[in-house]
């Protein structure tokens, strides 16, 4: 699965595109496979560090 990271506050080139392990559900959870997600106000100001 690929996930992007950051590891600290700034700007886009904080944001790192990384591999990580295919999550797996425990009993009575469901995986949900996401195609698209979207980024609003809020989620630019936590990685900016504003919040």
């Amino acid at each position: 699965m690929h996930a992007i990271v950051m590891r600290e506050p700034g700007g886009p080139e904080v944001l790192e595109l990384v591999e990580r392990p295919d999550p797996a559900p425990d009993p009575g959870e469901v995986l949900v496979d996401v195609a698209a997600a979207g980024v609003n106000f809020m989620d630019t100001g936590v990685r900016r560090g504003m919040f």
